[in-house]
């Protein structure tokens, strides 16, 4: 009987350890990309969202210059007001939370960005009006919903109080462009930045 007792005993303990072996959550490992800060975590991607940011001002600020120096209305020059104002303070925030966490950031604007500048230093007149109103309220658009997702996802502070004020920034920039009266919505889904060139929504910079 006894052994008959043991044997039961082993039969039920048996697979009650393999079912806990089975259950047992693996242990989290961090991506090799995610490095520890004073404000947190910092990944691969919130990295590239301060690079983003400073790229804006980069190529935003002089498309703001062009839209005060050669806009024929006065809704267009207000709209490149808030470009240069707006940028000029995200840009210092953006410096400052890039020397906080040690990141290194651009200091021209990227390939595509100088494409769209040339395409506005080309135009006059109402050209200027209407590429400038849909280019830059286009790339404002197809970036609004990055900048709200590092900021919903972020585990950094620094990265997330500067997503915070680009929200802002961002939103502000869209509905001064959009009181043009001059931005084609429709084209807005499929946006070009460049002739014959479509960028996926990954792709198109702030």
């Amino acid at each position: 009987m006894i052994v008959a007792m043991a044997s039961t005993l082993v039969a039920l303990v048996v697979p009650i350890a393999r079912s806990a072996g089975s259950y047992s959550m693996p242990k989290a490992q961090e991506s090799p990309a995610t490095v520890q800060t004073p404000t947190g975590p910092l990944t691969a991607s919130d990295r590239d969202f301060v690079k983003r940011v400073r790229w804006a001002g980069l190529w935003e600020i002089p498309a703001g210059r062009m839209a005060l120096a050669k806009g024929t209305t006065p809704e267009v020059r207000t709209a490149g007001q808030h470009l240069v104002d707006g940028h000029t303070e995200l840009d210092r925030d953006t410096l400052d939370t890039a020397q906080t966490l040690g990141l290194s950031v651009p200091d021209e604007p990227n390939d595509q960005q100088k494409g769209w500048l040339k395409q506005l230093e080309a135009a006059q007149g109402e050209e200027f009006d209407r590429l400038f109103a849909n280019i830059v309220r286009n790339a404002h658009g197809q970036v609004f919903a990055v900048v709200a997702q590092v900021r919903a996802n972020t585990k950094n502070s620094a990265v997330r109080d500067l997503a915070t004020i680009a929200n802002d920034t961002v939103l502000d920039h869209m509905t001064v462009l959009e009181n043009t009266g001059l931005v084609t919505f429709a084209a807005a889904a499929s946006f070009h930045g460049l002739p014959g060139r479509p960028e996926p929504v990954s792709r198109v910079s702030i």
